[in-house]
């Protein structure tokens, strides 16, 4: 079967950004294949390639109208961890792009049109899923907006959120679970082990209220009123989002836009923070010197978050996982989620929302740095250095498609992947691939603390942790419970907790569980077996003989 790419919308104009655009049922067709693979992220691309490549017919199922997340939505600077841990297709995939970092989002994604073409993959573009058929312990079939409905025998949850997983009543977390919950020095808030000082406002004393030292006058904006919880609690706070935005300081490059909506008051902390202190250097890149600080990453190319007040919108993004946030926090971990607390069509506007509003605090925050006359002007002339890369994202306006989803659902699953995992202080015996990057979490929060004597504002949540080498990714993992699905694996919103998935949640990691994920479901198919009793030996000598590394 050759590739057949279809999108239900009409092709977009410049400036055409939306995470969900609702369609109207136009059909009630059924397509039937043996793997069906929801979620166009480089483990969705991976997984569908692989499968068909052990000649099962697959259809991939996209979200957008693109494949590749943020691999091709920006995400270019790749997190390698240690190169020689990745391999099978994610190897092939930067083999035949050329390079491993800093390559082209627009070629990213060409490339893996051009692998799905190869494999007679057929992917469906625009395709947000409505519902889910089960009978017994399996999913019969999943039906999209576009009233099209897939039957398969074996599917694949690669989204960023875990949609399909929740839609199949599978076990799953949100947030950050307490220290105690699996021993993690790193686990809850207010860990002590890294970050301590980065990204800390230069730890000076900046108020927090509008008028500085008064709090009747109220927050500043940006500032989180719900007060933080004890060291090593747990909440349903997750990790900020962003854009990878791609500049460029060459001629042409497109100017900062201004956002429908621009309120230069939304950024009034930092306004407060750039002339807080005149000794600080401002180095529009990571550090970790006292006294420097980015506010943001400005380079030729993938530009990231760098900065106490920067690129990531803290606390914006809470209810995207699943639609809902309880404020709080809690020393005991609370029992799994099952099932869909919010129905997935509100659920898409809820993202929508969420989506338009980090495009505007972040669109907003560097128009404010080139044009508002508070940014000291030595450091305005150096952002007006920069723009948006016309070669990028014409699309959308020269910008991202993709919002950084850093950390959606979790299932909880037999084997919970945790720090001791990362630090090789366990090691699964059924590895189906290697990750090394170090744990990482982007900030929380953004809160209120007293420090020195003085009332003012931190960051909460970031973290940076090396593993001291590779470590095993458990097949357990990316399988539910047998008792919740037996034919449905996720190898992206796998089975860990907020800790040890700030090191699994890399691009090549993704690649890697993905590539996996596909090899076990034909394998499934084959054997006539539920996904968990897939004969690990069998499992593990064919992915050897892809090259991948375990």
């Amino acid at each position: 079967m050759g590739l057949i790419i279809s999108s239900v919308c009409t092709v977009t104009h410049a400036g055409d950004l939306h995470y969900y655009r609702q369609v109207e049922a136009w059909t009630s067709k059924l397509l039937t294949c043996e793997v069906a693979v929801y979620g166009g992220t480089p483990a969705g691309v991976t997984a569908a390639i692989q499968a068909a490549r052990r000649g099962k017919k697959v259809v991939l199922l996209s979200f957008n109208r693109h494949v590749g997340g943020l691999t091709s939505g920006g995400l270019t600077a790749t997190d390698i961890g240690n190169q020689a841990a990745i391999g099978g297709m994610a190897i092939e995939f930067y083999d035949r792009i050329g390079k491993i970092k800093d390559f082209s989002p627009f070629k990213a994604e060409a490339l893996y049109r051009k692998m799905l073409d190869e494999a007679g993959v057929s992917v469906l573009l625009d395709r947000s899923l409505a519902s889910v058929e089960r009978k017994g312990g399996s999913v019969i079939s999943i039906t999209m907006e576009t009233g099209e409905t897939i039957a398969a025998a074996m599917f694949i949850d690669a989204t960023y959120e875990g949609d399909l997983m929740a839609a199949a009543n599978v076990s799953y977390r949100v947030g950050r679970e307490p220290a105690s919950a699996y021993g993690e020095s790193l686990g809850g808030q207010w860990q002590e082990v890294s970050w301590k000082d980065v990204y800390q406002f230069c730890r000076l004393p900046i108020s927090p209220y509008v008028k500085p030292g008064a709090q009747d006058s109220g927050l500043l904006p940006e500032i989180n009123a719900e007060p933080s919880g004890k060291p090593g609690h747990g909440d349903f706070k997750v990790q900020a989002y962003n854009f990878r935005m791609h500049l460029s300081n060459q001629e042409g490059r497109i100017p900062f836009p201004k956002p429908d909506g621009y309120d230069p008051g939304r950024y009034a902390l930092l306004a407060r923070f750039l002339t807080a202190e005149a000794g600080i250097q401002w180095t529009l890149n990571y550090t970790t010197a006292p006294m420097t600080d980015g506010p943001v990453q400005m380079r030729n190319g993938d530009s990231n978050n760098a900065g106490s007040f920067s690129s990531d919108y803290v606390g914006g993004n809470y209810k995207w996982p699943d639609g809902t946030y309880q404020p709080g926090s809690f020393a005991e971990l609370p029992p799994p989620r099952r099932g869909l607390p919010v129905p997935l069509h509100e659920l898409y506007e809820v993202r929508e929302r969420i989506f338009q509003d980090h495009v505007n605090y972040q669109q907003g925050q560097l128009y404010f740095l080139a044009n508002e006359p508070k940014v000291p002007k030595e450091l305005q002339e150096r952002v007006n250095r920069f723009g948006l890369d016309p070669n990028e994202f014409r699309e959308t306006g020269f910008w991202p498609h993709q919002l950084y989803v850093r950390e959606g659902r979790r299932m909880v699953s037999a084997y919970v992947m945790n720090q001791t995992d990362c630090e090789s202080r366990r090691r699964a015996s059924d590895s189906i691939g290697l990750a090394s990057y170090p744990m990482d979490s982007h900030f929380c929060q953004r809160v209120v603390v007293e420090e020195n004597g003085s009332t003012t504002v931190r960051n909460e949540g970031g973290f940076g942790h090396s593993c001291p080498k590779p470590f095993p990714v458990s097949y357990r993992a990316i399988v539910p419970k047998k008792e919740e699905c037996s034919n449905l694996l996720v190898p992206v919103c796998l089975s860990s907790s907020h800790v040890a998935y700030g090191s699994i949640r890399m691009e090549p990691v993704f690649m890697i569980l993905g590539q996996s994920a596909g090899m076990a479901a034909a394998i499934a198919i084959d054997d006539e077996v539920s996904v968990q009793d897939v004969d690990y030996g069998k499992l593990k000598k064919q992915l050897i003989a892809a090259e991948q590394q375990l």
